[in-house]
């Protein structure tokens, strides 16, 4: 009897851990009206890394706004600094990872990720990371991008010499 008891929770016990990383890789998958989502942020950057004043319209609503390194840049303005800073010798790369993104009502929805990237100027390239959020509404059957907030995070302190 006892073996019979250690048997069924032997068994028991393998398949809630089985269940167990089934639904934590099924949480992890966005579902495709999330990854939309995703790939308007993706586009977001592709325009700004090409200075493509016309996707960069494609993805962003009217009213669009951004709050990065501390202040706030209306619609096209973003851009302009951008380009600015690309005719400046200055390259960015932008990527959109760990997203978490949450649709309220099949029109209104928010992402928060990590933007993992590099500044490049002509000596140095700096790895970069960004705690971003934005918030979307789905405009004409298109999500598009209402609202941004970027936060640079900062690099680590050197380390102490003994």
């Amino acid at each position: 009897m006892t073996r019979r008891i250690n048997r069924t929770l032997a068994v028991a016990v393998c398949l809630i851990v089985v269940l167990a990383k089934g639904y934590s890789a099924m949480a992890q998958q966005p579902s495709a009206e999330q990854q939309k989502v995703v790939d308007v942020m993706d586009t977001f950057f592709a325009a700004a890394h090409d200075d493509d004043l016309t996707k960069f319209h494609s993805v962003t609503a009217p009213g669009f706004y951004i709050y990065d390194n501390g202040a706030r840049f209306n619609g096209d303005s973003i851009m302009n600094l951008i380009k600015g800073l690309h005719a400046m010798g200055k390259h960015y790369e932008w990527s959109v990872t760990e997203p978490d993104v949450h649709i309220m009502n099949g029109n209104v929805a928010w992402i928060a990720y990590v933007n993992k990237g590099t500044i490049t100027s002509a000596s140095t390239t700096m790895n970069q990371q960004w705690l971003e959020s934005a918030f979307f509404e789905k405009i004409a059957g298109r999500w598009r991008i209402m609202f941004i907030h970027s936060t640079r995070v900062p690099a680590p302190p050197p380390a102490a010499s003994k």
